[in-house]
């Protein structure tokens, strides 16, 4: 073993402190060294002598009223306090909270918020029907139900009208019942002539027509209710 990594571990051959690994070989070795090393045991002589004197020196004895002037110190501090060491403290537990707490959750909750705003645009449109802003007229309050209406009416005349006294607006209005499909199912005559030839003329004349059927949430539903009201025209030459 060469000088100086032998006189590296001297104080732990002194103090039987070696490593653990190979503590036993490491002692005999450094003993055998010892023995023809000159320089090495001058080296340990001296560590020898320096223990010596350490051992000699008497430990210092702390003063008797140390414990109390620990604690009428630490009292003056405590009393010396005053709103700027509270507002640092504050300061200090506020970063904590943001760094530990709401930092980590900044991230989850901006992602959550565009999702929520992505998904309301989507609902928007297919409730509204994709109709863009501003598409609804100020007395509609709402697009999640729009009531059927009538897109086409059959051309054909309803003669037993002209058989009437009279002329003039609403003469005949009937309340058709819309399907799903925008067809007329069955209606009812609410006022005016309510004959078999009549009642065969509306057949005639509702299942050549068009509507548009109630949407419910943008999907067109059945039970959907149309007024139609007919007039009678009177020209006299």
């Amino acid at each position: 073993m060469e000088c100086e990594k032998v006189r590296g571990l001297l104080p732990g051959y002194l103090d039987g402190a070696l490593p653990s690994v190979g503590r036993s070989d490491s002692h005999v070795i450094i003993g055998q060294h010892l023995q023809f090393c000159e320089g090495c045991r001058e080296e340990l002589q001296q560590y020898i002598e320096v223990s010596s004197l350490i051992s000699c020196v008497q430990r210092p004895v702390p003063p008797p009223d140390l414990a109390l002037r620990i604690r009428v110190a630490a009292a003056q501090r405590l009393s010396e306090k005053n709103w700027l060491h509270y507002a640092r403290m504050a300061q200090n537990r506020s970063h904590l909270v943001l760094k530990n707490i709401l930092e980590p959750l900044a991230l989850p909750a901006s992602g959550g918020l565009i999702v929520a705003l992505v998904v309301f645009s989507l609902v928007y449109q297919v409730l509204g029907v994709g109709m863009p802003l501003g598409a609804v007229t100020s007395d509609s309050p709402t697009n999640l139900l729009q009531p059927a209406r009538l897109e086409s009416l059959a051309p054909f005349p309803l003669t037993d009208l002209e058989d009437l006294g009279h002329s003039g607006p609403h003469v005949l209005m009937v309340e058709a019942i819309i399907n799903a499909e925008g067809e007329a199912v069955s209606y009812e005559i609410i006022s005016g002539p309510d004959t078999l030839r009549m009642r065969r003329q509306l057949d005639m004349m509702l299942l050549f027509s068009r509507f548009r059927p109630q949407l419910s949430f943008g999907r067109p539903t059945a039970g959907g209710h149309v007024v139609l009201s007919f007039s009678n025209i009177s020209i006299k030459g």
